[in-house]
């Protein structure tokens, strides 16, 4: 599917045999993996620590729901854990568990390109930073880290040349930029500036354009009239690429103001309802014996309701944001800090990254906060769990 990652497609494939519900155990047995390393390099007790700890986010985050679907939000917050471990932690792992955090980290780059962009950033500061740390980043773990990416984009380009024979990065990609652009208004008002004088396919749609991005690219709407991302793919890249020039401020205006809404839409269980058409269509083509009891399934009917879990959730979330941007505000201040510090550090620079990003080329969801939110819950309560185990130290001392 053009601007979909074609790993995460071969990946989903392997499932198809077993209704997928082998990439759903992956999911949650690659969940547990991860968060019991990064409780181990902490130097927190594994055992009773990590189910006290995966209960709590199974409870207040939308964790369980990330690992429990078919999308590639899971590994997002997974592989910001996974490259702290790699990066910051190198010394305290083996030589195999380098590898797989390595393997790990270098798919679930190739997963989704704004995944990769949060990763990439996250290498580049502690390039950036690594003077300043005292030798607390190791020059290797920072290689290391970089391969990895490297590593991911190359698996990217190497699929999408096998499966299609283009040697591009995410063909199709540029739809999502321009339909967050087109929500925004700067397409329509591209097309009422330049329509005059350039001969464009969607100027006779001009002023009938959808109002969401979604609603354009998924929903019944001149895309599918005008030959989707075969038959618009060029132009769109067009438009995008000349309305950032022709109005630089609008953007940047725009951007920013879609990542501080982004930053505080967190909210679970947006994607988990009965709109998803393309599924419908792929699943009826593809592997119509899965149709029926997909059709029967609670999702289509729209009988899941987040409404009252999110009373709990988004106000965690959001509070564990505060905390993990006060713990690493308070680091700076102090200008030193241990393990934690660190962690708190690389969620913050996580979720800024991954606000920006994702707002910028998508545009603001609950889904692209959440994915990353729970990485903050965890980074509380591991704190939580440390000041608790220092307590009971110091009272048995």
């Amino acid at each position: 599917m053009p601007s979909r990652s074609t790993v995460f497609g071969l990946y989903l494939h392997l499932g198809e045999a077993t209704d997928f519900w082998i990439n759903l155990v992956v999911q949650a047995l690659v969940t547990l993996w991860i968060i019991q390393k990064t409780l181990r390099v902490l130097g927190a007790r594994p055992r009773f620590t990590l189910l006290a700890i995966s209960l709590l986010l199974i409870l207040t985050t939308a964790l369980p729901w990330l690992a429990s679907m078919l999308l590639t939000d899971i590994f997002a917050g997974l592989s910001v854990l996974a490259l702290y471990l790699l990066v910051v932690h190198g010394e305290r792992l083996t030589a195999f568990e380098k590898i797989e955090l390595c393997l790990f980290t270098a798919f679930a780059a190739a997963t989704h390109s704004a995944t990769l962009g949060v990763l990439v950033g996250l290498c580049a500061l502690g390039f950036i930073a690594r003077p300043w740390l005292r030798g607390r980043i190791a020059l290797r773990g920072l290689a290391q880290g970089a391969l990895a990416l490297a590593t991911g984009a190359v698996m990217l380009v190497a699929t999408n040349f096998a499966l299609s024979g283009q040697l591009a990065w995410t063909p199709g990609g540029i739809g999502v930029a321009f339909g967050r652009m087109m929500q925004d208004g700067i397409v329509a008002q591209y097309l009422r500036d330049r329509c005059s004088h350039e001969r464009l396919k969607l100027c006779p749609y001009r002023d009938a354009l959808p109002a969401t991005a979604d609603e354009f690219l998924w929903g019944h709407s001149m895309f599918d009239t005008l030959g989707r991302f075969q038959g618009m793919g060029d132009e769109m890249g067009f438009i995008v690429t000349r309305s950032l020039a022709a109005y630089p401020l609008w953007q940047a205006q725009a951007a920013i103001e879609a990542t501080a809404q982004q930053l505080v839409s967190a909210a679970t269980g947006e994607g988990t309802n009965g709109w998803i058409p393309h599924t419908y269509g792929i699943i009826e083509r593809y592997i119509p014996s899965q149709l029926k009891p997909m059709r029967a399934a609670h999702q289509q009917h729209w009988d899941i309701n987040f409404a009252a879990i999110n009373w709990l959730h988004v106000p965690v979330a959001l509070a564990s944001m505060a905390f993990v941007v006060t713990m690493f505000g308070h680091a700076l201040v102090r200008r030193r800090g241990g393990d934690l510090s660190l962690l708190a550090a690389t969620v913050t620079c996580a979720l800024l990254g991954n606000a920006f990003i994702c707002a910028v080329i998508s545009g603001p969801h609950d889904r692209y906060g959440a994915r990353m939110a729970w990485i903050a819950t965890l980074t509380v309560l591991i704190a939580a769990a440390r000041r608790f185990a220092d307590d009971g130290a110091s009272r048995s001392s």
